[in-house]
């Protein structure tokens, strides 16, 4: 299985906000299994979040959408997925009934808060809603993009309404190195030929060494690499290194 993150947020464009959310997701991703292709950025443009997830829905296996969510003017990602698949919206009533329920749970909290429960609830026809145990606005998947808030503590909590759904194949191992990453170009070269994986080097200057991330979706495959390369290199424990 393979993924694409799309962010939105003209704040991400312009450096005023880390884009947390891509780096939770792909970490997420990758630990079951699956390989992100894509991360990309967006502005909160109607047209341009429509255009990237028509493109990516097509081309991967899923797509994450994060961000944009709500009903200030900026938040038009809702809009736009429904635009990507030709749709219109519709009040769904199970994503209403939630955020009625949470309107009137936060109504002593916040006794002048004015929400539009029915615009808040609408989502792209014929999709499925996420309900938003962390906050108001709710997500949705439609076909294979699911859509997520941008509020990070809002979205880690809708993703695991959704994270049995996200299997792969790909597996990792890591071995580390205190040898210079110039000595190591031959042989990650060779154990990739050799073993037909896939291998990063993640250089840890504070930690003292190199991080080596070996892939593949053949488990037996990685085993050998690994065995080869603790042959071939001087590895440490991670928690030995200087």
């Amino acid at each position: 299985m393979d993924a694409a993150l799309v962010t939105v947020g003209d704040e991400l464009l312009a450096g005023d906000t880390e884009n947390t959310n891509a780096t939770w997701l792909a970490g997420r991703l990758s630990d079951r299994g699956v390989a992100v292709k894509r991360t990309l950025v967006v502005p909160d443009v109607r047209a341009v979040i429509a255009d990237a997830v028509g493109r990516y829905s097509d081309a991967f296996d899923a797509v994450l959408v994060t961000g944009g969510l709500g009903r200030t003017p900026d938040d038009v990602t809702v809009e736009a997925v429904a635009d990507a698949f030709d749709r219109g919206l519709v009040v769904d009533e199970v994503a209403l009934a939630d955020v009625e329920r949470t309107l009137e749970a936060i109504a002593g909290e916040y006794p002048d808060l004015e929400v539009d429960a029915a615009a808040e609830a609408r989502l792209p026809r014929g999709s499925r809603p996420l309900i938003n145990h962390a906050g108001l606005s709710p997500g949705c998947v439609v076909d294979n993009v699911y859509v997520l808030p941008g509020i990070p503590s809002e979205m880690e909590r809708m993703f695991e309404l959704v994270a049995e759904e996200f299997n792969g194949d790909t597996e990792s191992r890591y071995l580390y190195t205190e040898e210079p990453e110039a000595n190591l170009l031959d042989r990650l070269e060779d154990v990739r030929d050799r073993f037909g994986v896939a291998v990063g080097c993640y250089p840890d200057r504070e930690a003292g060494h190199n991080r080596l991330q070996l892939k593949a979706t053949d488990p037996d495959a990685l085993d050998d690499a690994a065995s080869w390369l603790a042959d071939t290199l001087a590895l440490v424990d991670p928690d030995d290194a200087a």
